[in-house]
């Protein structure tokens, strides 16, 4: 008993003293391309940070980083709250991992608009998967980044790839802008609905339903069974109503029961067909250069508000500014005039 005290007192030590050695921007891109995980955490860290100080540091290790990424599969998964996401993913994280694969889960947490906080509970949701020599699940809050995706996933994901990851599933908050920005870094769309619950055709919004590459219809099992079935054929006559995918792919409609484990295997043989077939993959390749611009004009336009707001003159005038735009006495458009040519220094 004494050994094992000592042994697990030493791993204690090795791991605080890890953690607070500051480790240089060469120590973290090697023990990311080395598969480490803690240092992978680090690097993410360091790449979600709003430290103007770390910005640089986080470039280097993207750049870095990037020639070795890429070579994933980048699933996203949407859903509205209560359609079980987590425990959806903990299962499709696990089958993956069975089958040899390495995945990485990108949970975004959402944010309290009051306090800030976020819960970051869905380690605690997929304990399971947790556990997994061959997971890593990345829980990040929303702040207030578009969409409620986390600011940093998409460099997020290129980390992961580089780790080693060869999936990545990224979790959005809920139905809402967070699916436009999670589409603008996934290869496959992944939709989760309910059925019996309203959820059937009222649930069908346009937009949400042109980007999913499949609708998976969750929770049939048990008395729910018929009523999956039924929903399958509504979806399926819903999915005539749209114009087809500029790749020639035909959105497919499957259920699944993530409790009982059913119904898992099919969902990864739609996507597996999606990636493996030529026109997948040329469409893949085209839908990624596209993000990619997608995600430099977004880059842009993050880095001039982070500019503006931190603005020395900005921030000296900004709050008188918006007392006198909430006392009636300017206009916001003719405040918002003055404060950009004020960060223009004209």
């Amino acid at each position: 008993m004494a050994t094992n005290k000592n042994t697990d007192g030493n791993a204690n030590s090795k791991t605080k003293a890890f953690r607070k050695k500051n480790l240089s921007t060469e120590e973290l891109i090697q023990g990311i391309l080395n598969g480490d995980i803690a240092t992978l955490a680090r690097a993410i860290t360091l790449v979600e940070s709003t430290n103007t100080e770390h910005f640089q540091k986080s470039n280097d290790i993207i750049n870095q980083c990037l020639p070795h990424s890429g070579r994933s599969i980048r699933i996203g998964i949407t859903g509205v709250p209560g359609v079980g996401k987590s425990t959806f993913i903990e299962t499709f994280g696990s089958f993956l991992t069975a089958l040899g694969k390495k995945v990485a889960v990108l949970a975004v947490d959402p944010s309290s608009t009051i306090s800030k906080g976020s819960i970051l509970g869905d380690k605690t949701r997929m304990q399971e998967l947790v556990k997994d020599k061959n997971a890593y699940i990345r829980p990040s809050p929303t702040g207030h980044s578009m969409g409620g995706v986390a600011r940093k996933t998409r460099e997020t994901i290129i980390l992961c790839e580089a780790a080693g990851f060869d999936t990545i599933l990224v979790e959005t908050v809920g139905v809402g802008q967070s699916e436009t920005a999670v589409h603008g870094m996934v290869d496959f769309f992944l939709l989760l609905k309910l059925a019996g619950a309203g959820d059937e055709l009222q649930g069908i919004k346009r937009g949400i339903m042109e980007m999913a590459d499949a609708i998976v219809i969750n929770k049939a099992d048990g008395n729910n069974i018929e009523r999956a079935n039924l929903a399958k054929v509504e979806f399926t006559k819903a999915l005539h109503l749209f114009p087809a995918k500029e790749n020639g792919w035909t959105p497919k409609i499957l259920s699944c029961s993530a409790i009982q484990k059913t119904g898992i295997s099919e969902i990864w043989e739609v996507i597996k067909a999606y990636t493996d077939d030529k026109p997948g993959q040329e469409g893949i390749i085209a839908k990624r250069r596209t993000q990619n611009k997608f995600w430099l004009l977004q880059t842009i336009e993050d880095q001039l508000k982070q500019q503006f707001y931190e603005n020395k003159n900005i921030k000296n005038q900004l709050d008188q500014m918006i007392k006198l735009v909430v006392d009636g006495k300017i206009s916001p458009f003719n405040a918002a005039e003055k404060l950009l040519s004020l960060a223009k220094g004209t």
